[in-house]
């Protein structure tokens, strides 16, 4: 296994849970195209991701595209930095970039009807279910409308990696001193996650 896999199995969910927006592309004779979505994994009991759920604009000439192709490519990036030699006292330390990155080869199936679900439960994941939340309710018969204009999906994960560049291979001194200079942000918060 390499160091720079995750640590465990639900790491990458986890991660798809943290960064939502993915990177959707797809390929056939026209070349590539890539859409920014935001998306949600469906799990298996080990913590594995093997579904991603979200919408289409139904103008999004991917909608076309993997109606006929259906395999496509989904990544999920972040957080990330630039790591300057400044942050470490090694004096023949080299520059680095720490990241994450969560890679999925999946078939799209379009699932006209099920727009409503999915954007609800995306809505739930990202507003959180409090009182005082956002909630679609608010938007009104305005609602009706903008779901009218996309198409829900589901992409089946047909396999995946990952890869978590995150200090591992640096000593515990020169690690600590990365973590005091990035400070309390995400990719110290997921360097720490991935160490232990």
């Amino acid at each position: 296994m390499s160091r720079f896999a995750p640590r465990r199995s639900g790491d990458v969910a986890k991660m798809v849970r943290q960064e939502v927006l993915a990177l959707v592309t797809t390929h056939d004779a026209g070349g590539f195209i890539s859409t920014p979505l935001p998306l949600f994994a469906e799990v298996d009991e080990t913590g594995e991701v093997r579904t991603l759920i979200g919408h289409f604009a139904k103008a999004n000439p991917q909608v076309a595209r993997v109606a006929a192709t259906p395999r496509a490519h989904i990544s999920f990036f972040g957080p990330h930095a630039y790591i300057s030699p400044s942050m470490v006292s090694k004096p023949d330390w080299g520059p680095t970039w720490n990241y994450r990155l969560a890679q999925f080869e999946v078939d799209i199936m379009l699932e006209p009807g099920n727009e409503d679900r999915a954007i609800r439960t995306l809505a739930a994941l990202l507003e959180g279910t409090e009182e005082g939340g956002w909630t679609i309710e608010r938007m009104g018969p305005r609602y009706a409308d903008l779901v009218a204009h996309v198409i829900a999906f589901r992409a089946s994960v047909v396999r995946s990696s990952a890869r978590f560049k995150l200090g591992q291979d640096e000593s515990m001194t020169s690690f600590q001193e990365i973590l005091a200079a990035l400070g309390d942000t995400p990719l110290s918060r997921a360097m720490l996650e991935q160490r232990n």
